[in-house]
């Protein structure tokens, strides 16, 4: 797949992704929360709709979190951006090399990844940030299509216990094998095989949720160490080009 072809799938991926109907639930769910919205930010557009993946378009590697915040990304409309999450993800992205900025706040703000991709189990918000096996179901196909589309692919960072179980289950529905069952833990790494393309490996993180973050249970250095784990699994530590224009 060249270059072009790879930015027109990820594009035609997000456009699906914007417009899907496939859980109407939460589609509902959603455009109220963009509805009432949240004190601080009650003279703010919510986006209100499904979020599409983000990030650059030849990326090895592909970070796999739960789904958007409801006053997060179904707020502003880009992955991990607008909720302490986000502000825990983007610093360290930053700091291993795959950000251009520590600081997000919306899709205008000039974040670039490079080499990086981010996006989800689930694409809308769901209540309580608790997806029904149902609702997973209906948004698994999308991942599969991302890590198809994203031929450079070398690692993925499952975010999180849910994120590493989509991103377990899309690796082998793209035709990827693993030699034993990878089994959800902060650091834990699996190597999966393709039949013509380059091995992968599945790295599983904690969440940087303020559930997490706030008890200690994820710090920054722990957070630090899967991105640079990361980053010398894609390659040696080099980072690949990268034409991603930004939001």
């Amino acid at each position: 797949m060249a270059s072009d072809e790879a930015t027109t799938a990820i594009d035609a991926i997000a456009e699906r992704i914007e417009t899907c109907e496939r859980c109407p639930e939460l589609r509902a769910y959603c455009a109220q929360i963009a509805t009432e919205k949240k004190r601080a930010h009650r003279d703010e557009t919510y986006w209100g709709r499904p979020v599409p993946g983000f990030g650059d378009p030849h990326a090895r590697v592909l970070l796999v979190g739960l789904a958007p915040g409801a006053h997060g990304s179904n707020r502003t409309g880009r992955m991990f951006t607008g909720d302490a999450s986000g502000v825990w993800l983007y610093r360290a992205l930053h700091r291993a090399g795959f950000a251009n900025q520590a600081e997000q706040r919306d899709r205008s703000d000039g974040m670039v990844l490079h080499d990086a991709f981010i996006t989800a189990a689930l694409r809308c918000a769901p209540p309580g940030n608790m997806p029904t096996p149902l609702q997973r179901e209906r948004c698994f196909p999308y991942l599969v299509d991302e890590i198809c589309a994203l031929r450079g692919l070398r690692v993925v960072v499952g975010l999180g216990a849910i994120g590493t179980t989509a991103a377990s289950a899309a690796l082998v529905a793209a035709g990827y094998a693993f030699a034993r069952r990878h089994v959800f833990g902060h650091g834990v790494e699996s190597t999966v095989t393709h039949e013509w393309a380059a091995p992968i490996t599945l790295l599983s993180s904690y969440h940087p949720s303020r559930q997490n973050t706030n008890t200690k249970v994820l710090t920054e250095s722990m957070l630090d160490a899967i991105f640079t784990r990361a980053r010398s699994l894609a390659g040696q530590g080099q980072l690949a080009p990268s034409s991603n224009p930004g939001p």
